[in-house]
């Protein structure tokens, strides 16, 4: 079954990506969208008193890491880690830093610490995850600082700067 899963996962990301493509949406927002649908939210209806056929082909699509993966999950989600950081500092133009100096510290020192906070509670309460992974969860959400905010902005077409 873990194949079936992998898959699933590359067909949700490309087709996630090529939604944001084909509606000029940052890919991101339709990417955590997916993975919302086909984790929790899947989950959740599979606890709904459901006709078995379609329980069964839900299972099937339901993403479980901590299930589905067993020990390979946290090595996988270090790495998926490391890939969204890299691609983010890889796409990072420090020049534009410098005309969103106060906005960018208001993200850094304001906003960075509630998102994560709020993103920890969240990914635990909500997603029923483990707290170390909860915490994980809500850095990974706050890495919509620079890294991800700029090429939003870029790919907006702003008359005049944000903030």
């Amino acid at each position: 079954m873990l194949p079936v899963k992998i898959a699933l996962i590359g067909v949700l990301g490309i087709g996630a990506q090529w939604l944001a493509w084909r509606l000029q949406r940052p890919a991101i927002v339709l990417m955590a969208i997916a993975g919302l649908i086909f984790g929790p939210l899947l989950g959740w209806v599979l606890g709904l008193g459901l006709p078995e056929l379609l329980r069964q082909f839900l299972q099937i699509l339901w993403l479980d890491p901590v299930n589905d993966f067993n020990e390979l999950y946290r090595p996988m989600i270090g790495i998926a880690v490391a890939i969204i950081l890299f691609e983010g500092g890889l796409n990072l133009r420090f020049k534009d830093l410098g005309d969103a100096t106060h906005a960018v510290g208001r993200m850094v020192f304001v906003a960075a610490p509630i998102a994560w906070l709020l993103g920890t509670v969240a990914a635990h309460y909500i997603a029923r995850l483990p707290l170390d992974i909860s915490v994980m969860v809500g850095g990974l959400f706050i890495v919509t600082g620079p890294t991800v905010i700029i090429p939003l902005l870029r790919q907006a077409h702003l008359k005049s700067r944000p903030a």
